[in-house]
């Protein structure tokens, strides 16, 4: 009874090391990239460079545990207890003080800025859970190790569920960086008593473990293609949680919130594929083809409306996919002996996904190609349900039975036809949900064929967005960068050319030479920077100075005036090009010797003299998504700064899923400024939009002014104060989040 009471007592306390480990290691995660968005911008790429630097961490851990392994115990536990201690001189987290990055650097500087900021301690906790999982098994009663590392991903999912839901709202930056260091110091002790439970153990002192694990087989003697298997296993999955997060993160906002929601899904999948009760991995092992054909359908269209009920799918599809490919590696787990490898192999092809998707991809492709890739990859790599393998049918053979997958193949390649001329339509009927039942039917009788399954997947795929989406990469429309992917369509019958960035529309522009110079879209003379720019030179004197945060098309240089000074402030170089090339011609037609200052704003305008500029308009959209460390008082500080004493400061906040007024109010409450919005509702006939731009002011007269020489447009006062301005420090958007719009109901 006492030794039973003991494996009991051993075992909670291993997974308690473990689930504390994890959750530490995930709620960090979002913490240090919440830290560094005043630094990094809210491009959603900024959050896949994230990934890509805790992937490499944890599989520099996973090495590190699978060569710490060799030794005893004893010594095991004095380096890694030796190591946890020495990294307290880290504590508490911060971000190093690295230069800013020169422009197209992004991509390597970001990776090295949270490596230098975060990685000893990161390094070390990620290699505790198979530390804890390898001395767990050096017990030969304790039993196999690997539900374990459930355990260890529901503590991981619960750290970064914390984060948005919990940390984030009700602590600043400050305190959570202490509350984690706290945390840090409870692992230690943690670590000690899980070391000191196998201190005693009979026989353990001179080895890890019962003789299997004491000498360890060689990577050698496991086969090339279970190495490779294991690498593909565990990188489809890690770059499809990656891909997915771009989509999010892009049309909706860069916050933790939605950053967290395809990793927590990733992660919950462990706890599933890695459970010693296979049910829920054999249901998804049911129905993943069926989800692979509906929701990997869509994987390639590139126009959408947005909202959680437009991402719904590809969430669904990344949790069947990741807990059908890692029920498949945890099917083809080694003997306990081979723990650290197989975790560090499952490591290195999480970081190859990573690497992958954050990378490769954004410099080779022009459009988020790797997400139907990797979706295509998780078809080639699922297991076969039995159920769905009628080959074995009695009086079937061999040859009838390619010789029927052909044939139904052939129907597939048919139906996809049909499915893509009732794809084009304006509003596809009823034929269209009937032929895509009919191609999924003809894909499921497919399954045992792996690669005429995946060849129905992409006929799918191409039928319902996926051609579209390669003429307008093939008429050279896109552009890709660190920082988003653009598009610029023509419509010849509407004489017009738009710029979207993601799915939503930044610009557009008359193709008639009488009209090209016309403001358009959220920015007509009956919103409220068209009010404001007009106008300028009777609020301020022929000289005006005027800045704006957000190049976009350059629609707002219409507005330029003789005898005024104008700067953009642009961060990215790809969409100063468009108007360099004049694709987009604003800015050369009106405002051809207006400066545009490559770089974050608020690091440029920091550098300007107080006082340089009378009107800034800040309209720093990224996608639908505005940047989130642009709206903090911290942010206002060095607009206000770089402002007259009577000048007005304009900010752009029409917004599909975040109600942004009463962060605006709040700000405008506690620095004391006059504000005003300006919601305009003009007829989208003429090609403009309705738009929402806050006007804000130290001096009330101004603003006064603004409203007379307008009458028929009055300016409304703002409501509804939130109850604290944003901070770099602490900032939530939950209570601000429209979740009909974000439902779909709207």
């Amino acid at each position: 009874m006492n030794g039973s009471n003991s494996g009991r007592n051993s075992r909670l306390l291993f997974v308690l090391t473990i689930l504390t480990g994890s959750f530490l290691l995930f709620l960090v995660q979002p913490m240090v990239a919440r830290m560094a968005l005043p630094r990094l911008g809210g491009a959603p790429n900024v959050w896949n460079s994230a990934m890509l630097v805790y992937q490499a961490l944890l599989l520099g851990g996973y090495a590190y545990a699978h060569w710490l392994g060799r030794f005893s115990l004893r010594r095991q536990a004095a380096v890694q207890i030796g190591l946890l201690l020495v990294a307290t001189i880290t504590l508490p987290i911060v971000l190093v003080p690295l230069s800013p990055p020169a422009p197209g650097w992004e991509a390597l500087w970001v990776p090295l800025l949270l490596g230098l900021s975060v990685g000893p301690v990161f390094f070390l906790v990620s290699a505790q859970a198979p530390l804890m999982q390898r001395w767990f098994a050096a017990d030969p009663a304790a039993g196999e190790p690997w539900a374990l590392y459930a355990a260890s991903n529901l503590g991981s999912f619960a750290g970064l569920i914390a984060y948005p839901l919990a940390a984030e709202p009700m602590l600043s930056i400050h305190e959570q960086s202490w509350a984690w260091s706290a945390g840090y110091a409870v692992l230690i002790g943690l670590v000690a008593l899980a070391a000191w439970s196998r201190w005693q153990a009979p026989g353990l002192q001179a080895a890890t473990g019962p003789a299997s694990m004491a000498a360890a087989p060689p990577i050698a003697n496991v086969p090339r293609r279970t190495l490779a298997l294991w690498l593909a296993l565990s990188a489809v999955p890690s770059g499809l949680m990656l891909s997915t997060t771009t989509h999010l993160t892009t049309d909706i906002f860069a916050m933790p919130l939605l950053w967290v929601i395809p990793l927590g899904v990733y992660l919950l999948s462990f706890v599933f594929a890695f459970s010693e009760r296979r049910g829920v991995t054999r249901v998804m092992s049911l129905v993943a083809p069926l989800v692979l054909i509906l929701a990997g359908g869509l994987a390639m269209v590139s126009r959408g409306s947005g909202g959680l009920s437009s991402v719904a799918a590809s969430v669904l599809l990344l949790f069947v996919v990741c807990v059908v490919l890692h029920g498949r590696m945890y099917d083809t787990r080694p003997d306990p002996s081979q723990l650290t490898l197989f975790y560090f192999v499952m490591s290195a092809g999480g970081a190859l996904g990573g690497f992958f998707t954050a990378l490769i991809a954004p410099l080779v492709f022009d459009w988020a190609w790797e997400h139907p890739l990797l979706v295509v990859a998780s078809a080639v790599l699922m297991p076969v349900p039995r159920w769905l393998d009628w080959r074995w049918l009695p009086g079937l053979g061999s040859d009838m039975a390619r010789f029927a997958a052909l044939a139904i193949f052939a129907c597939a390649v048919l139906v996809s036809w049909l499915l893509a001329q009732d794809a084009m339509t304006v509003k596809p009927g009823s034929g269209y949900t009937w032929l895509t039942a009919g191609i999924a039917v003809l894909a499921l009788a497919l399954v045992p064929w792996r690669h005429m399954f995946a060849g129905v997947l992409v006929l799918t795929m191409l039928a319902q967005g996926g051609l579209a989406t390669i003429y307008t990469s093939l008429q050279g429309a896109r552009s890709r960068s660190y920082f988003g992917i653009y598009t610029v369509r023509d419509y010849p019958a509407d004489r017009m050319r738009t710029l979207a960035h993601g799915t939503t529309m930044h610009g557009q522009q008359s193709l008639d030479p009488n009209k090209r110079r016309n403001p358009l879209t959220y920015y007509g003379p009956g919103s409220g920077v068209g009010i404001a720019f007009a106008n300028a030179q009777k609020l301020f004197g022929p000289y005006a100075r005027i800045g704006v945060v957000g190049l976009g098309t350059g629609t707002l240089a219409c507005y330029h005036a003789p005898g005024e000074d104008w700067r953009f402030f642009e961060i990215d170089p790809v969409v100063l090009a468009y108007s360099r090339n004049r694709t987009f011609t604003y800015l050369s037609d009106c405002a051809p010797n207006a400066q545009v200052v490559i770089g974050d704003a608020r690091l440029s305008l920091q550098n300007l003299p107080r006082g340089s500029l009378d009107l800034l308009a800040v309209d720093a959209f990224s996608s639908d998504s505005i940047p989130l460390h642009l709206l903090t008082g911290e942010a206002f500080d060095v607009y206000l700064d770089s402002m007259s004493p009577k000048g007005v400061l304009l900010v752009h906040i029409s917004n599909r899923f975040i109600e942004l007024e009463p962060v605006l109010a709040a700000e405008a409450r506690k620095r004391g400024l006059a504000a005003m919005i300006r919601n305009d509702y003009p007829s989208q006939k003429d090609g403009r939009t309705p738009s929402s731009w806050v006007l804000l002011s130290r001096d009330p007269g101004q603003l006064a002014a603004l409203g007379k020489l307008v009458p028929a447009t009055p300016l409304t006062p703002l409501t509804k104060p939130a109850p604290l301005a944003w901070t770099d420090d602490h900032a939530s958007i939950l209570p601000y989040i429209r979740w009909d719009t974000l439902l779909g109901r709207k």
